[in-house]
């Protein structure tokens, strides 16, 4: 087995543990008596309703899921929308999903299915900010490199849907909210920007991150958030009623790939599941270590592996189709200079790597070789932030179509003795 097919086949089984069919049915409880609805949002939220009707049966719901994400269900409602900018289909889904909430009482019981995805998904801007300019936002704030946590909390508080606020719509009914997991550290205040889960930020933090970042926004939304935003604070009375649950998560991809990766006669080494930082930063932070190991090992020795997940960004300085896994593996080529005997994969799990239908790149000692040979410019690309459009142009991207679940970046370099 070349290092490149089994990396590929180490990223296919992390995506296979995560999905809803295998990992939500043993979360489910037996279906409540009396008038239960499912209602949802997130890349895995349409397969999160299929799994549930496989052991319930056709059920009352509305799910939001991406284009393209959407699946076969008995009685749910699958409300498709844009990601990662929201657009009028999300927000009339939502205003729809809303209603169904609203008069619901203490016999009632909800089934909440989010992931990431949702708060793009989710839309109900706050008083005196319009969709556009939500749009506009949204946009800027993923150019501006945030961090994902940081994003949503300003998300959070131009929203009347976040923050706690899907279920209050939905008290004094019953809630359980079952989650996968795609934020570092598994924070379900942050997963979808927390419609479930009570959140103690203030519109002084949301504007301190547009500050932080350097986000330009409309006079409205500068004027939203001088106002006290609907969030719910942890604690409230209103979401007494709700148990908040994640059934699948990084560490467990990380988990059954190492497993594998050790089945193959592999070592491995897992860096950590939730990594954050700039995507080229962190690149170069592995090659680095990459090099260190390949140099410490001794002829024989079996190949290692660094696996790890978490979520990269990317500040956007050109013009070019990109994502924080593309750009990962752009930014480790160069850093590694063709060095003999390593090979890595960076991948999204939901399949979407950034601005492309691509879940990211596979590189090794040739990369850069290749590049030439088809007259790609490496440093130019990464210059231009054109990852996906590197890898394009040498056939050295992953591609997986809707892989209908979502735990995050993964990462795999393979290093053999040197």
């Amino acid at each position: 087995m070349t290092p490149e097919v089994l990396l590929r086949g180490l990223f296919a089984k992390a995506v296979e543990v995560a999905d809803p069919m295998r990992s939500l049915p043993k979360f489910l409880p037996e279906k409540p008596k009396g008038r239960v609805l499912v209602v949802g949002a997130g890349k895995a939220s349409a397969r999160m309703a299929e799994a549930v009707e496989a052991v319930w049966g056709p059920c009352e719901g509305l799910v939001i899921t991406r284009f393209g994400y959407g699946r076969p269900c008995q009685g749910i409602e699958i409300a498709l929308a844009a990601h990662p900018v929201p657009d009028r289909a999300g927000l009339d889904a939502t205003e729809r999903m809303l209603t169904m909430l609203r008069g619901l009482g203490p016999d009632d019981f909800v089934l909440a299915l989010m992931s990431g995805g949702a708060s793009a998904l989710l839309v109900a801007p706050v008083e005196g900010v319009s969709l556009a300019e939500k749009q506009a936002v949204t946009a800027a704030l993923l150019a501006s490199g945030a961090p994902i946590t940081q994003m949503n909390t300003v998300r959070k508080h131009l929203s009347r849907v976040k923050g706690g606020q899907l279920a209050a719509a939905a008290f004094p009914a019953r809630m359980l909210a079952l989650m996968i997991s795609d934020v570092p550290g598994d924070d379900m205040a942050f997963i979808g920007s927390g419609p479930t889960v009570g959140d103690a930020s203030s519109v002084a933090d949301a504007r301190a991150v547009l500050q932080r970042w350097q986000v330009p926004v409309p006079a409205s939304v500068t004027a939203a958030l001088q106002r006290a935003s609907g969030v719910v604070p942890p604690g409230d009375p209103c979401l007494a009623r709700v148990t908040n649950r994640i059934f699948a998560a990084p560490r467990q991809s990380l988990q059954a790939a190492a497993d594998m990766a050790r089945a193959a006669g592999c070592e491995v080494d897992i860096l950590g599941d939730a990594l954050e930082g700039e995507a080229r930063d962190v690149a170069a932070d592995q090659a680095r270590l990459a090099l260190t190991r390949q140099a410490s090992r001794r002829p024989g020795d079996p190949p290692l592996i660094l696996l790890s997940g978490g979520e990269l960004t990317v500040t956007r300085r050109g013009d070019g189709l990109g994502g924080p896994n593309a750009e990962f593996c752009l930014a480790l080529a160069l850093e590694l200079r063709g060095t003999p005997g390593i090979h890595a994969l960076a991948c999204d799990t939901d399949g979407v790597d950034g601005a492309a239908e691509v879940a990211g790149a596979v590189v090794g000692p040739q990369t850069l070789a290749k590049a030439r040979g088809r007259g790609a410019d490496a440093s130019a690309a990464l210059a231009r932030n054109d990852a996906h459009g590197f890898f394009g142009a040498i056939e050295d991207q992953v591609v997986t179509g809707p892989t209908l679940t979502n735990v995050n970046d993964f990462r795999a370099i393979w290093i053999a003795s040197d």
